[in-house]
């Protein structure tokens, strides 16, 4: 079984609108970025992958610059919605700030009315102190229920976006704090990437992901090379950060992370530890099940978002 554990929720439900067509350059250094997408989109660029993990993040405001449409009420709702239309497939993941009134009210409603199975937060974009008593609380309710937290982790583009509170090493006093918290750090929390093995290889229900790396071919193939040397590729998980990506394209790139040191006697990335990433349980290392097919609730399955319009935004940055 493949699982994408880091993808967002398309922006709109239909084909996307030529006026309402927006793109970023600053995503990844290679091309520009489609950041509006359609429901069909994410299946086709999601086809590789046998359940994803979807998101979004609860921002009041479209990221600076990017384009990005936001509808701000409606951040978890377009996402619960996306992943009730193909429930064996999808799983969703709530946002919510907590430095919010109200925030742990509205996690829990997410939880219980719209079904939602993990958060998804970047405390540089939502601009909350990581370590902070607000953020603290949350993590206790996540930990208390049994809900992953998915954090960005890393780098960012966007100038008011703070990078401390996106720096791997708070991760270590978060588990420290919350030993059975499960949480993913996003990208490896680049370019910390060494950052991010020393934290994963140390508790047992911390992991990163994979997503926004493989275009940077040289620190791609150092970080899952030092991954390989302090042993810890067993926790590492597949993503692709779609629409940033595919999770064929994220594929293809772990198998040929080799490619650049060919030629050369720096020492390879071992295929079975790569192969291992990707077939990877990811979601019974979150404590998650699969659902199947027409699990659903009631209070998801009927609802649907408005045709055509946009939904809520896409927030990583490489």
């Amino acid at each position: 079984m493949i699982v994408d554990v880091h993808t967002h929720t398309p922006t709109h439900r239909d084909a996307v609108p030529p006026s309402e067509r927006r793109a970023y350059d600053r995503w990844r250094p290679d091309r520009a970025v489609v950041t509006t997408n359609s429901w069909a989109d994410y299946d086709e660029q999601l086809a590789a992958a046998d359940v994803s993990i979807v998101f979004n993040i609860a921002l009041p405001d479209p990221l600076g610059g990017t384009g990005i449409p936001t509808d701000p009420a409606r951040i978890n709702e377009s996402t619960a919605e996306f992943a009730a239309a193909d429930p064996a497939r999808r799983i969703g993941f709530l946002s919510v700030d907590p430095t919010a009134p109200g925030s742990i009210e509205e996690a829990e409603r997410c939880r219980v009315e719209l079904g939602l199975r993990g958060v998804k937060l970047g405390p540089n974009y939502q601009r909350f102190d990581p370590l902070g008593p607000a953020a603290c609380e949350l993590y206790r309710w996540a930990e208390r229920h049994g809900l992953p937290i998915l954090f960005h982790q890393g780098t960012s583009p966007i100038r008011d976006a703070p990078l401390r509170y996106a720096h791997p090493l708070t991760m270590d006093e978060i588990a420290l704090a919350f030993p059975q918290l499960r949480i993913v750090m996003a990208h490896m929390g680049h370019p910390w990437q060494r950052d991010t093995i020393a934290v994963i290889r140390k508790h047992p229900h911390v992991y990163a992901d994979v997503s926004a790396l493989p275009y940077r071919a040289w620190s791609f193939w150092e970080c899952m090379r030092l991954a390989s040397e302090w042993g810890a590729t067993h926790k590492l998980l597949l993503g692709s950060d779609f629409p940033i990506a595919t999770t064929a394209e994220t594929i293809a790139a772990l198998r040929d992370v080799n490619a650049i040191v060919e030629g050369t006697a720096l020492p390879r990335v071992p295929e079975e530890e790569i192969e291992a990433i990707i077939h990877r349980d990811a979601l019974a290392a979150l404590g998650l099940e699969r659902p199947a097919p027409g699990e659903a609730s009631d209070a998801r399955g009927d609802a649907s978002p408005p045709a055509g319009g946009p939904g809520d935004a896409t927030e990583e940055t490489r």
